[in-house]
């Protein structure tokens, strides 16, 4: 699709990005350490590493595809890192613990059996109390479109974490099918053992 020029979740970053800015003040506020380490699951090109970095996080964007990858190395700031890493298989890549997890439409697209897989490989890499927060568009007549994931399916994919919030996400911007699809906002902790 990046050879193509067809991106079309692209097209959702201004407004996912300004939500994004909002809960990621609340993460560094409730949290008694502040920032720490965040990885960005699915990160593209780098549409919201970035924000992780300018925000304080040690940020670290992972996707599959190479080009994509080389693109996100090509923006600023150079304090974010980027791996060529799938989001079913993070444990490989050897990236440390992280404090924050951010996906933001990756885990919608994957198959129940990759969702599991992203679900081992977030827990694998969580430092005590991490958190994730998820953007996905919801199960909708035009999954085949657009994707999508029910409440029920993020749950079942992270069975160790607690599921703190789920909130509407912003349509403004988003053109048909896409905003059919009442997106959501998922916070999960993983709570110390």
């Amino acid at each position: 699709m990046y050879r193509l020029g067809i991106t079309p979740w692209e097209r959702y970053g201004a407004v996912a990005g300004a939500q994004l800015g909002a809960l990621l003040d609340r993460e560094a506020e409730t949290r008694s350490a502040g920032t720490g380490r965040a990885l960005d699951i699915g990160c593209g090109r780098g549409q919201f590493t970035p924000e992780l970095a300018r925000r304080g996080w040690e940020a670290v964007g992972v996707d599959i595809v190479p080009e994509a990858i080389e693109a996100a190395r090509s923006k600023e700031p150079a304090e974010a890192t980027y791996v060529v890493s799938d989001a079913t298989d993070l444990a490989s890549a050897n990236l440390g613990t992280f404090d924050l997890f951010i996906d933001i439409g990756c885990f919608q697209g994957l198959g129940k059996d990759q969702q599991a897989a992203e679900g081992r490989g977030v827990t694998a890499l969580a430092a005590r109390e991490a958190t994730l927060l998820m953007l996905a568009f919801g199960p909708s007549r035009y999954r085949r479109l657009v994707e999508g994931v029910s409440q029920a399916e993020v749950e079942a994919a992270f069975p160790e974490w607690e599921l703190l919030e789920v909130e509407d996400a912003a349509t403004d911007g988003l053109g048909w099918p896409m905003n059919r699809t009442s997106p959501k906002w998922y916070r999960l902790r993983r709570p110390t053992r």
